[in-house]
């Protein structure tokens, strides 16, 4: 039997976040992660993850990505459109499969996600 899932919104916001290592992939800064995985038995992933500056690129994502941030900064850039567009606390990010672009971190992220 599988039990609901309750994160205190002062969890979400300021609890230490188990390391998870730098971030793969990554080819500028030394994005450190802690990440928190939530309802493991759930189809997918979903959790609360953090990431220290720096930056990486996404290619052919192969999967969907619903983020919610909770705080920090960062950019997303679109390789298919070019833009580059800032996010920050309170920013919701939809990465759909095949999704190719970059992720640069500028000041640590906080974020809850979903990926199916």
């Amino acid at each position: 039997m599988t039990s609901m899932v309750i994160v205190k919104a002062a969890d979400i916001v300021g609890a230490a976040l188990p390391a998870a290592g730098q971030r793969a992939g990554a080819d500028s800064g030394d994005p450190q992660l802690g990440m928190q995985m939530l309802a493991p038995e759930a189809k997918g992933s979903t959790g609360i993850w953090e990431c220290q500056p720096g930056g990486w690129p996404v290619v052919n994502r192969p999967d969907t990505e619903f983020t919610y941030i909770i705080s920090g900064q960062a950019t997303l850039t679109d390789d298919a459109t070019g833009t580059v567009t800032g996010i920050g606390a309170g920013d919701l990010v939809i990465l759909p499969p095949g999704w190719t672009g970059r992720w640069d971190v500028i000041e640590t992220v906080r974020k809850i996600f979903a990926i199916y």
